[in-house]
């Protein structure tokens, strides 16, 4: 048996979801030989999947979102000497996530990803020459201006000044320099590795559809996407047409646009977040030895379908000829998305224990009581 699950957001991590499912197998079949690997999609996680699977946990003191210091974590894993260097899982929510704001505090306007920056340039100071870069959960829509900055980049208004941190003022921007970007930057492999493919700015950007969940009014989406538009055309006198391109490519519009800043300031190559972790957490020869396999997240839901870390296992395993089938808080999927999804049978924890609140706080219960029934259906 394999288990490759998401954390359920708010009740278990990645981990404590393998270890629940596991120990409620075990009471049906004892003795099953079970392996697990943690999995994250590139959102908030990420690092403590790639610490699960053997990362050493780093530690660096960055800008936070409000410009208020906090201590982020990133994974790196060194390379064999003949390599030349490490691989880092850098999660830009350590640094510039929501989870940083005062609660029921929102900074639509003026929250900074400079804080990624200093975390991107931690990971280079600890060795890493190829960086996964994973994005979401972001408390900014700045399009990456904060981080590059962070990293040698200079964004000047008309009278010469540093623009302000924030998406907002960059509606004030006049020239951009990425000249003094980190030399070490050019010769590391970045991924970006997201789920959103939305570009910049426009209907679909990262303003109008993020923005909102980020504290924004309409008057501030209107702002932030003039803003980002104003970013990239002056962008766009300072490196040419990438800047341009870079605005409409998929996952420009991700973390608040801090994939356009990836894109074009980083040189960064865009991968959907689970293939990207699938890689680097080793699930493939995990793979290769099971003849069964668990997934699950917290909500299996319509965005599960596009690029979750569960459709991502059940493609994969549905490639190797095995069975899927998940766990979850709760299910929003009809069984016909869940069949063209290759997963068999979702089992719900909701349907142990419909108070969501109850369900929440005993998640970890529910989920051995879930496993149990799963392996009664499937295993004996």
């Amino acid at each position: 048996m394999l288990i490759a699950a998401d954390k359920f957001k708010g009740s278990l991590t990645a981990v404590q979801v393998a270890e629940h499912v596991r120990a409620g197998l075990r009471r049906v079949v004892p003795g099953l030989e079970v392996a697990a690997v943690p999995v994250a999609d590139g959102g908030d996680g990420t690092v403590a999947a790639a610490l699960a699977a053997g990362f050493t946990r780093h530690q660096a003191r960055v800008t936070g979102p409000t410009g208020a210091p906090v201590t982020a974590t990133f994974a790196l894993r060194a390379g064999a000497p003949s390599a030349g260097g490490g691989t880092a899982v850098v999660e830009m929510a350590e640094a510039s996530g929501l989870q940083h704001l005062p609660a029921g505090v929102f900074a639509p306007l003026t929250a900074t990803t400079y804080g990624t920056g200093e975390l991107l340039r931690a990971a280079l100071d600890a060795g890493a020459t190829s960086i996964v870069f994973g994005v979401g959960g972001s408390a900014t829509t700045d399009g990456g201006a904060g981080m590059l900055a962070a990293l040698g980049a200079r964004f000047l208004d008309a009278d010469g000044e540093p623009v302000a941190p924030g998406g907002g003022p960059l509606r004030d921007l006049a020239t951009a320099d990425l000249s003094g970007l980190d030399p070490r930057l050019a010769k590391t492999a970045i991924v970006l590795a997201s789920d959103v493919d939305n570009p910049l700015t426009g209907p679909k950007g990262a303003p109008a559809v993020y923005g909102p969940q980020k504290g924004a009014s309409e008057e501030d989406v209107a702002t932030l996407d003039a803003a980002l538009a104003r970013y990239a055309e002056v962008l766009g006198r300072a490196v040419g047409p990438k800047a341009a391109e870079a605005a409409l490519a998929p996952g420009a519009g991700a973390a608040g646009g801090v994939g356009y800043g990836a894109l074009v300031g980083l040189d960064a190559a865009f991968r959907p977040g689970i293939d990207v972790m699938l890689d680097v957490l080793g699930f493939a020869p995990a793979l290769a030895k099971a003849t069964f396999v668990i997934t699950g997240e917290g909500s299996l839901d319509a965005q599960t379908l596009h690029g979750k870390a569960p459709a991502g296992v059940a493609a994969a395993a549905r490639a190797a000829g095995l069975d899927v089938v998940a766990v979850c808080g709760r299910l929003q999927l009809p069984r016909e998305a869940l069949g063209a999804a290759g997963i068999r049978r979702a089992y719900a924890l909701t349907d142990l224990e419909p108070d969501p609140a109850r369900c929440m706080a005993e998640a970890g219960p529910l989920l051995e009581r879930a496993a149990e029934q799963l392996a009664r259906d499937f295993l004996v």
